[in-house]
C-alpha cells in the first residue's frame, strides 16, 4: 500500500468540510403540529431508507428534496 501524502489529506478534508457547510438538512416543518423532534427523526429515517448514502454526495440533495416534500423547510 502506499501512503497518501499530507497535502492530499489536507486538500481532502478541506474540501469535505466545504461541501458540508454548503449543504443544510432543513429543521422547521410547516406545520406546526409537526414540527418536533420525533417526526423529524421519523421522517428523515424514511428519506434515508428511500434514498440511501452514496459515495459521490448526491443523497444528501435527495434527503433535502424529499424531506421539502414533508413540509420540512
Amino acid at each position: 500500500m502506499h501512503k497518501l501524502s499530507p497535502l492530499f489529506k489536507a486538500l481532502s478534508i478541506l474540501l469535505f468540510i466545504s461541501i458540508a457547510g454548503c449543504v443544510s438538512l432543513p429543521t422547521e416543518n410547516q406545520d406546526p403540529s409537526k414540527n418536533n423532534k420525533a417526526t423529524y427523526n421519523k421522517d428523515l429515517k424514511e428519506c434515508k431508507e428511500d434514498y440511501p448514502e452514496a459515495g459521490s454526495g448526491v443523497h444528501l440533495r435527495q434527503w433535502m428534496g424529499c424531506m421539502n416534500l414533508k413540509g420540512w423547510k
